[in-house]
């Protein structure tokens, strides 16, 4: 069976989960009770809280709190060439066309998991990673006559890495993905994982859904995959990564990257097998740290792979994606854009640190390698 995760549709997942069900079974997995996935964000996060809340539960978020530009950087606005630089680049990257943009507030570092803390402080948002999936919702993205998988796969569950032994088939990404029960932001790993000692380490499990409720709370936005690119590229011209054409792996470290044999050996040259602490490595020209690297970002883009084919004839001012999505893989899910690659992309098979790699996923998938970053428009 191949299986494509490369969209990380969760509604594929529960298919995943079934296929891998015996695997998990044999290995013993640890069991989660729903009380044990839902519990508060301070039993697992040693930050203090900096918002406070009132005595219904809703959060009290002064001026200053909501909307605040602390930790932002101001990206010029533009124009430039959006899309695909190299050999390297999918069939979805083309054609490079022109592309007109505001300037916008940009975070120089992905969200960490200090400030998506005090987020579920003080709202007591409940991410998509620790709710039980609903069959009735998810089979309605499913093809027709999919069945139903087995009650101990629709729980609380998130994607997790898992390296291999060895070498294998690149294209069957269930080699080391696992569908694991229990993990969420706060157990990126699953069960008996924490965030504790990582408050300035990227949040991730988290889905754009989760995402999105961040950025309103906070006053801010998602970028749109036009403006990601733009603030990439750092004011460079046709440059293939954040830091101009050198070779992710030439040199000093320049990312969070896989370096080795993927995905059973890494050699750590850049310092980490996983996760790395949000700016560890240079920034670009545009003082952005980890616009290559360590997690994949959500943009608020619709997918579809056609998209640059319809506006590369005129100048696109501010696009923000195509009205709807589409994914030939899978049709019936609906799928937002990420940029930037993560900690697990390698040349053999992903080469998402580029500036112009685009990746799909649905609105509700989480898992360990996947983050964000917020905007705001310039007022």
């Amino acid at each position: 069976m191949r299986i494509d995760l490369s969209s990380g549709a969760r509604s594929f997942l529960v298919i995943l989960a079934s296929a891998l069900l015996g695997l998990m079974t044999s290995c013993g997995d640890q069991q989660v009770t729903k009380s044990s996935v839902t519990d508060s964000a301070a039993d697992s996060a040693t930050i203090p809280s900096r918002f406070g809340d009132d005595k219904s539960g809703t959060a009290v978020i002064s001026e200053e709190q909501s909307g605040s530009k602390k930790g932002m950087v101001l990206i010029p606005g533009g124009t430039y060439n959006m899309g695909g630089d190299n050999e390297q680049a999918s069939e979805d990257e083309f054609p490079k066309h022109r592309v007109q943009i505001d300037a916008f507030w940009m975070d120089v570092t992905e969200v960490t998991n200090e400030q998506f803390a005090a987020f579920v402080r003080a709202t007591g948002y409940i991410t998509t990673a620790e709710k039980f999936i609903d069959w009735n919702e998810i089979k309605k993205t499913l093809p027709p006559g999919t069945e139903r998988p087995h009650d101990s796969m629709l729980v609380a569950s998130a994607l997790v890495f898992t390296p291999t032994k060895g070498p294998v088939n690149l294209n069957n990404y269930a080699s080391w993905w696992r569908w694991q029960r229990g993990a969420d932001w706060k157990h990126p790993e699953g069960p008996g994982s924490t965030i504790r000692g990582k408050e300035k380490y990227p949040v991730v499990q988290v889905s754009w859904d989760d995402a999105q409720a961040y950025c309103a709370w906070a006053g801010k936005r998602l970028p749109t995959e036009a403006e990601w690119e733009l603030a990439a590229r750092g004011g460079l011209k046709n440059n293939i990564y954040p830091w101009g054409n050198e070779h992710v792996n030439t040199g000093k470290p320049k990312a969070n990257s896989w370096e080795g044999d993927f995905p059973y050996r890494n050699l750590k040259k850049d310092g980490y097998l996983r996760l790395s602490p949000v700016a560890s490595y240079p920034s670009n020209n545009y003082k952005l740290h980890d616009m290559a690297g360590n997690v994949w970002e959500w943009c608020s883009d619709w997918y579809h792979p056609n998209y640059y084919k319809e506006v590369e004839r005129v100048l696109s001012s501010n696009p923000k994606g195509p009205a709807k999505s589409f994914d030939p893989n899978e049709p019936l899910v609906p799928k937002k854009v990420l940029r930037g690659g993560s900690f697990l992309c390698n040349d053999a098979y992903c080469s998402g640190y580029r500036v112009s790699r685009r990746m799909k996923s649905s609105p509700d998938t989480g898992s360990e390698h996947i983050g964000f970053r917020t905007v705001m428009d310039v007022e």
